[in-house]
């Protein structure tokens, strides 16, 4: 979904609700000053949740990552044992379709931390450096089919789950509290596929 998509599926939500309190009030025999009040305080609360969200704005998702992506940039914050910090890998990609061609619409996402997945991220960091575009796809679960997958992988289930992981998801799971994390295989990005030209 677009943020447009999103804000105007907030605002529907907040119309229904305004208008389901309407209906409650008008049924019930609470005084008038409790039910002018409960509409004061629902209208107040509809402008400070407006400014809220804005603040919601940049942060990482913790969502699942699209399918296919190409990395545009990923920042590693390691594990801060002094701090009881769990670390995260933050990562900034562009959805891919099945010909290449990018979204045009960056997203970041957050994922739990593990070694092996900051490992994999620097290394693609590098690649990117040197001018090497870099392609991912998270993978947990192996299907067989032996479908193209970066670093020859065979296909995998993502799901709703953080960065793919379809047991669940975002900063509460236990997965990513206890610091586990999908693995994400990068590979050189090939360049997209073009329609055929016109014959003259």
């Amino acid at each position: 979904m677009s943020l447009q998509s999103e804000i105007l599926g907030l605002a529907i939500a907040y119309a229904a609700l305004g208008v389901l309190l309407l209906i409650a009030l008008t049924r019930t025999n609470l005084p008038v000053k409790a039910k002018t009040g409960a509409i004061i305080a629902t209208s107040v609360l509809y402008v400070f949740v407006f400014f809220r969200l804005h603040g919601l704005l940049g942060w990482s998702a913790y969502e699942a990552l699209p399918p296919r992506f190409e990395l545009l940039w990923g920042r590693v914050v390691e594990r801060n044992f002094v701090n009881n910090e769990a670390g995260a890998i933050h990562l900034w990609v562009e959805e891919l379709d099945d010909k290449n061609r990018p979204s045009q619409v960056p997203r970041a996402f957050v994922l739990p931390y593990s070694a092996a997945l900051a490992e994999k991220v620097e290394a693609a960091k590098n690649q990117i450096n040197q001018g090497h575009h870099q392609w991912g796809k998270p993978k947990d679960f192996g299907l067989g089919g032996g479908e193209d997958h970066p670093g020859g992988a065979t296909e995998v289930r993502t799901g709703g789950g953080a960065g793919g992981d379809p047991s669940g998801g975002g900063l509460l799971d236990s997965k990513f509290l206890g610091g586990g994390a999908p693995s994400i295989e990068f590979a050189p990005l090939p360049p997209p596929m073009l329609p055929p030209k016109d014959g003259p």
